[in-house]
């Protein structure tokens, strides 16, 4: 279906029930609308946003800069749509994308048509603190990639995420917590997908992917939900720490980063190797001051690729790990400034060069989250020597 008319429709079609629903009142940042039906069997809240991404880079060699690249784009624009429908115990949530990268990666495995679904889930709370999760949302992985771009402390996520990350995928999670103590919060998930990642439509290529995680958060929740949400805009009157840990199994897996990357393919058909991928994150937050760390392993069975006479293909499992580290203090005119380290360190079979960045950044926040001006400027070493320096600025919005 043509993209102004998906647009269009689901526009008339939320804007027409005014007339038959009752409405709540809403604010900015906290949605366009929100409905719930007369009869209290369904409601629907309704909010949509875009980030506007200026970016500036130079190559470094020899410590001479050649002629700056310079890129002007819209980085992201979604349409979200949330609620309940029948009970309040069974949620569900869409989202959509609609920026050209938001949409990239379009392939025969996604029937060549643009990836507009981010997600499609819905979530049943069918007995005590177990929650069913059912479709295409984010699996649970590294704390970062979790947090919403919308929330994120810099302007976009670290190099351990864009290469390690286990990102969205289809299939089914259950989701439980208890307490340990009056404040000692524990949380758990276990998730099994597809493993080939989101709005594959050509079925299942390899095996299936299995993800578990655990969370400790000792000093109890955070204000807001912030243990998903960069910098402490809640100012945390008492310490705040979230420990989470989680372990993804991709059997046989085609794609060279999990469910992320590129087809490993043969001449008759995939290479498939078992993948595993380790995640353990921290985040802490205190009167204005977070820290928020990372540790990502990824290990293949056979991480080169081969046709089936033991011909390399040139393909290769993107093994190795990386650490990521960053911190932050929020003033109470709320301007921040924040700073972050990554090094990714890939296995020698993979023939990459040990990469360091440091990133320092200054935002802004008008509304929180919700409107916001952020900046920063990133250094990029490969086995020690510069190799890049970039500048971003990005304005967020978010009704």
């Amino acid at each position: 279906m043509n993209l102004k008319i998906t647009f269009t429709t689901l526009i008339l079609l939320t804007f027409c029930s005014l007339n038959a629903q009752e409405t709540t009142e809403t604010k900015f940042g906290k949605g366009i609308l929100n409905v719930i039906a007369k009869d209290s069997s369904w409601s629907m809240k309704f909010a949509t946003r875009f980030q506007l991404l200026s970016t500036t880079g130079w190559d470094i060699n020899d410590d001479n800069y050649s002629k700056p690249e310079t890129n002007f784009l819209v980085r992201r624009a979604r349409l979200k749509f949330g609620g309940f429908v029948y009970s309040p115990k069974l949620k569900y949530k869409i989202e959509l994308g609609l920026s050209n990268r938001d949409i990239s990666g379009a392939s025969e495995f996604t029937g060549n048509s643009p990836r507009y679904i981010l997600d499609a889930v819905i979530k049943w709370n069918f007995y005590k603190n177990f929650t069913l999760w059912a479709g295409q949302t984010k699996l649970p992985g590294n704390r970062e990639r979790v947090i919403s771009s919308a929330n994120l402390q810099l302007v976009d996520r670290s190099r351990l995420n864009s290469r390690f990350n286990i990102d969205r995928d289809l299939g089914v999670q259950l989701w439980h917590h208890f307490k340990l103590s009056d404040k000692f919060l524990v949380k758990e998930a276990l998730a099994v997908s597809q493993g080939e990642g989101r709005n594959v439509t050509s079925g299942n290529l390899g095996g299936h992917q299995y993800t578990g995680r655990i969370e400790l958060l000792p000093f109890g929740k955070f204000s807001g939900k912030g243990d998903y949400k960069g910098g402490d805009l809640k100012r945390e009157q008492t310490p705040k720490l979230g420990i989470g840990a989680t372990y993804d199994f991709n059997a046989n897996a085609v794609k060279n980063r999990s469910n992320m990357g590129s087809y490993m393919e043969t001449s008759t058909g995939f290479y498939e190797t078992n993948i595993s991928t380790i995640f353990v994150d921290a985040m802490f937050k205190y009167k204005g001051f977070s820290i928020m760390a990372e540790f990502a392993d990824r290990e293949a069975e056979e991480a080169i690729a081969v046709e089936e006479d033991g011909t390399p293909t040139g393909d290769i499992v993107q093994v190795g790990s990386a650490i990521n580290f960053q911190a932050g203090y929020l003033f109470k005119s709320n301007w921040e400034i924040a700073g972050r380290y990554t090094n990714l360190n890939y296995d020698a079979i993979v023939g990459r060069d040990l990469e360091e960045q440091y990133t320092l950044g200054v935002s802004k926040y008008v509304v929180g989250h919700s409107l916001k001006v952020q900046s920063d400027i990133s250094y990029t070493t490969e086995n020690g020597a510069g190799s890049g320096l970039m500048y971003r600025l990005q304005f967020d919005i978010h009704f």
